[in-house]
């Protein structure tokens, strides 16, 4: 005689728990344009690390004997105008005629074929300053100089506008995060200083961060900036303008982090480690400050856009970056100076300016994105 047993419910696994960060991720590669804004800026990012590598010339290259002053952009071609078949990819050589009618020199292509390779060796540079090289992305070589390729156009002096564009990259890119991480530390320092203190701490941070807030941001910028020589040494402007964007940046955060702090101080388990003999660094810096991290990253990535086009202004009026060295708003200079002949006649002078529009939009898109991440009232 067999007896079966009643069959028995198999037990599921139970649900693992997800971190906030967790929930957050799953909910942001759910938003499409934030994941889209998000891969243009680590291209182009990248774009700035290898900007030596890609570029196809130095960054203040230009001919004193044959002047290419706003060249036009040269088209490719992949096909051979006789047989129509596939080729290596070439440019035109242009030449320079003088029209009778205006006076100014016109550029038109030349039945002289320049092939461009792939991997040719050019002008020595340093990948972020520490790695030699000259291997160069693409190029005409070095046959004919004067046959070169220029992808957006030529600038004043007939330098290459693609290679300074990508180079300009470096600065109005790294400027924009790097003010950004130094506004928020001082920003996070000043504000938890101030709820956690109290008393004549909490009025002294107050009242500077008013007194900052009362001057308008580019008037004290260029006060700061004439208080150094114009003759300064290039990289140390950089780091000063660096430096001067993040000391008045900082105010709005501190006060967003004070209003913040004061209700955590409130808490228990601050009351609990205050308890167990914790040092005030260690519970500002690994309590208080942490319940804040979702706030700190959405303002972030919203943050960082505005500092570009801060920096992008400051170049613009002559104040930022100097050569040799160059940001997208310095590039952008050049159109206001051609006037209007900048649109009508050369209109690729303005192409670093897309890549400011482009590059901010792409922060509001990751910055809307992870706002909405992090929001429990928007999650599906």
């Amino acid at each position: 005689m067999t007896t079966t047993l009643p069959d028995r419910p198999l037990k599921s696994a139970p649900a693992r728990s997800q971190s906030q960060f967790g929930v957050a991720w799953s909910q942001f590669r759910k938003n499409r344009l934030a994941k889209i804004g998000g891969f243009m800026l680590i291209l182009l990012y990248t774009l700035a690390l290898f900007a030596p590598f890609i570029a196809p010339d130095g960054l203040s290259n230009y001919s004193t004997s044959n002047i290419t002053r706003f060249h036009p952009p040269t088209p490719i071609s992949i096909r051979d105008p006789q047989t129509g078949g596939l080729t290596r990819p070439f440019v035109y050589q242009y030449g320079q005629k003088l029209n009778m009618d205006t006076f100014v020199n016109e550029y038109k292509p030349t039945t002289t074929r320049c092939p461009i390779y792939f991997g040719v060796r050019g002008d020595e540079y340093r990948v972020l300053g520490l790695f030699p090289g000259t291997l160069h992305l693409f190029g005409t070589g070095t046959e004919n100089p004067n046959c070169k390729v220029y992808l957006f156009g030529g600038e004043a002096l007939g330098r290459d506008l693609f290679t300074r564009t990508i180079y300009a990259s470096q600065i109005s890119l790294t400027i924009g995060v790097g003010a950004v991480l130094i506004s928020t530390v001082i920003g996070l320092l000043m504000g938890a200083m101030a709820a956690f203190f109290g008393g004549v701490a909490d009025t002294l941070i107050m009242r500077l961060v008013e007194v900052l807030a009362a001057i308008p941001s580019l008037f004290l910028l260029i006060l700061l900036r004439s208080v150094f020589p114009q003759d300064i040494n290039p990289i140390f402007a950089l780091y000063m303008i660096l430096g001067l964007l993040a000391f008045i940046g900082w105010g709005g955060l501190a006060r967003v982090v004070r209003g913040q702090m004061l209700s955590v101080r409130e808490q228990d388990f601050v009351s609990a480690a205050q308890a167990l003999g914790a040092g005030n660094g260690r519970i500002m810096w690994r309590h208080m400050l942490p319940t804040m991290t979702t706030y700190i990253i959405v303002t972030l990535s919203l943050s960082i856009p505005g500092y570009i086009l801060l920096e992008s202004g400051l170049s613009f009026l002559g104040i930022g970056a100097v050569e040799p060295y160059v940001s997208w708003g310095g590039l952008l200079s050049q159109a206001q100076e051609g006037g209007f002949a900048s649109i009508t006649q050369r209109p690729w002078v303005l192409i670093p300016g897309f890549f400011i529009v482009f590059t901010v939009m792409c922060y509001q898109l990751l910055g809307d994105g992870l706002r909405d991440a992090f929001d429990p009232r928007k999650r599906q």
